[in-house]
């Protein structure tokens, strides 16, 4: 092998293993999904974050690239926007669907005011509901001390009502363990009429916590990705209050 082929394959092992400068794992389809344990991370809290912004050029800026790709351009410091009428506003929710090994299944979402619990069953708690896209975002915390007690975890985005698709925002899911490098799931792909989307399932496989990149956009709401993934759910269409708005 030649010394341009090893910095080739090394250059691609990077890309998908994540980037020592951001301190990242970087869920690809290639590299699709990692084990907590190898890093020492099946403990503590698991802290799942969502955070979005509204596409540059969708206000006359050229810049359509994801920062995956350009991890540098998280040392910039980050363009502030006002929130005006003339605005089109963003309401992404973070949510996730549960399925405990006793049995038990369930649903954590701002709608419908579904927020868990962190230290009893499902041991899983949503922060609460963030609607402009704010530096914090939404975050989900898993209580990793009861992961026995966890059988899957699939965590999911919608779009609320009458907002633009994934493709017009810098969506990002990251999930923050309790040891080693944060682990980062991009929605920058290309379905403009997409509802929602199953981000990435946290599951119990006999008895290791593995974390699989799923990036599944489809047309309906939260029914359809119970069908997709056999959680068999009742649903019933649901509405925020002025509150919750």
């Amino acid at each position: 092998m030649g010394f341009f082929d090893g910095l080739r394959r090394g250059r691609a092992a990077d890309f998908d293993s994540g980037n020592a400068a951001t301190n990242s794992i970087v869920l690809t389809k290639r590299h699709d999904r990692v084990s907590l344990k190898e890093q020492g991370a099946e403990t503590g809290h698991l802290r799942i974050n969502l955070a979005w912004r509204m596409r540059t050029s969708d206000f006359g800026g050229s810049q359509r690239e994801s920062l995956l790709r350009h991890p540098f351009r998280a040392l910039k410091p980050p363009e502030v926007m006002g929130h005006s009428q003339s605005m089109v506003n963003v309401d992404l929710d973070l949510g996730c669907l549960y399925e405990l090994a006793d049995g038990t299944k369930g649903v954590v979402q701002p709608l419908g005011a579904f927020f868990g619990d962190v230290n009893s069953a499902p041991y899983v708690k949503l922060s609460g509901d963030d609607r402009f896209g704010s530096a914090s975002g939404e975050t989900i915390y898993v209580n990793l001390d009861h992961k026995d007690a966890i059988k899957r975890i699939l965590v999911f985005v919608y779009i609320y009502d009458q907002t633009p698709a994934f493709d017009r925002t810098h969506a990002i899911v990251t999930l923050y363990p309790s040891n080693g490098p944060r682990i980062e799931i991009g929605l920058d792909e290309r379905h403009p009429q997409a509802r929602s989307c199953a981000v990435v399932m946290i599951e119990n496989v006999k008895g290791e916590i593995v974390v699989r990149r799923e990036v599944k956009f489809v047309y309906g709401f939260q029914a359809e990705l119970d069908r997709l993934y056999g959680w068999g759910l009742q649903w019933g269409r649901g509405f925020k209050t002025k509150a919750e708005r």
